[in-house]
Order: structure tokens, then sequence, then C-alpha cells
């Protein structure tokens, strides 16, 4: 079976895997992402076998956000995880250190098509059954914001909690409560990577939020204008006093 050819974008620049030869993705390789420490030097491998394309995880450390096109489906990808390409278009997300980075991969040979996934206009947004409440959703904006600035897929710096409290104008004891529930929630719906061992939250779960949140749609550049809102309200009670 002849497999196509797949084209990778990334800042702005157009990259080509061929059939035949391994495309490598890291801090070295095909498409060289950035001199990040924390990064891989290869991380990950896109590569055909039998007539399809896979994308593997060949780092040790670091995990990969893939989706299609729409959203709506998502995968984590691990170290030593690998996926077959099978949709028109490809999203991926990862973090390394405080800076997320995404790339997308267009494929002409696709196996199955998708549809959006819905987003309620009523003030909340669900992802399955879990509600996420306004001031909740302001936080996601907020970790998010960098990463949706982009007029392409590339990087995206990765605030603090200190810096996106401030940002958002409440105490940094009310955003990391906001946090954790907002991890909380979304563990409990089978979202990996938002929580470490014996039970407690990762570490790095501000940056598995924000490539959760990007790729699966939960928030989009249009929700930026939530945070100019926030900004400039006055006279009415502060998220940090919902009990949330």
């Amino acid at each position: 079976m002849m497999t196509n050819t797949l084209r990778v974008d990334f800042c702005g620049e157009e990259y080509t895997a061929v059939p035949g030869r391994d495309f490598v993705i890291g801090r070295e390789g095909d498409l060289e992402i950035d001199d990040n420490p924390y990064l891989h030097r290869r991380f990950l491998l896109l590569t055909e076998d039998r007539g399809l394309w896979w994308i593997a995880n060949v780092g040790s450390l670091l995990s990969a956000t893939v989706t299609d096109g729409s959203g709506g489906v998502q995968a984590w990808l691990p170290p030593g995880g690998r996926l077959p390409l099978v949709f028109p278009r490809v999203q991926v997300l990862f973090s390394a250190g405080s800076t997320t980075y995404d790339f997308t991969i267009e494929n002409d040979g696709t196996f199955f098509s998708t549809t959006n996934i819905h987003a309620g206009a009523s003030g909340t947004t669900t992802i399955g059954v879990v509600p996420l409440t306004s001031s909740q959703r302001l936080l996601v904006v907020a970790l998010s914001e960098h990463v949706l600035r982009q007029d392409s897929p590339g990087r995206g710096e990765i605030p603090s909690s200190a810096q996106a409290a401030e940002r958002l104008g409440w105490p940094l004891t009310t955003f990391n409560r906001k946090l954790d529930n907002v991890c909380e929630k979304l563990d409990k719906v089978g979202v990996q990577g938002l929580r470490g061992g014996r039970g407690k939250l990762a570490t790095n779960r501000r940056a598995r939020l924000v490539e959760y949140a990007v790729a699966s749609r939960l928030v989009s550049r249009e929700d930026i204008v939530l945070l100019e809102r926030n900004a400039a309200s006055t006279g009415e009670p502060s998220p940090a006093d919902d009990g949330e």
C-alpha cells in the first residue's frame, strides 16, 4: 500500500514527512522545536508502517496530548506510547518546563472523519457531565492565555500560579483552591496527568490542564475577552467570594 506524505506545521513553517524515513521531533531532528533543556533531544517520532502513519513517544519523561482537528477525540501519549494518525488533521501539544508547544499534522490519506464537539452557551462549559463554573473557566483561560493568543501553532508560556492569580485579581490561596477543584473534577472523568501518586495532585498539573483545555476546545481564543471583562469589572462580587 502506498502511504501519503504528512505536512507538519510549527510556528508558521511547514515540514514534510515522507514514507520510508522516520521524522524526528525534539530539541534536535527534522523539526527542531526549541533549545529547551527540559525537552528531549529525540521526543516524538513520525513513522510509516504497513501503509499507516504513526506518532510515537520515544522520550523518557515527557508526555504529549494528541487530538483530532475538532478536539472531540483526544489521547494522552506517554513515553513508549504509539498512536496511528487516522484523521485529516491532528494537533499535538506538550509541555517542557514552563513552556507549552503545539504543532499540527495534516494527513491526506484519512480513514476517519470527526464532528465538532458541543459547547454549552449557558455560562458554564461541560466536559461530559462535568460543569465548570464561570470563575473556574476564568482560571483555565488565564493559564491558557499565551497559548491561545498564538496566530499559528508554536509555543506559549504557562504563567505561574502567582502570575495567573494576579492576572485575575485573586488571592493566591483562592487560585490554588480553584485549581485543585478543576483538576479533581477532570481527574474523576478520566483526564490523565492531573493527579500524582498516592492521591496527590500532579506537580505539573497547570501544564497538563492547559494542554487538555486547548486540545479539547474547552477554551478558545474567543474566551480571552473574559479576562478583559473580569479586569474591567467593578462593584461586583469577586470570584474569590463565590464559595466554589
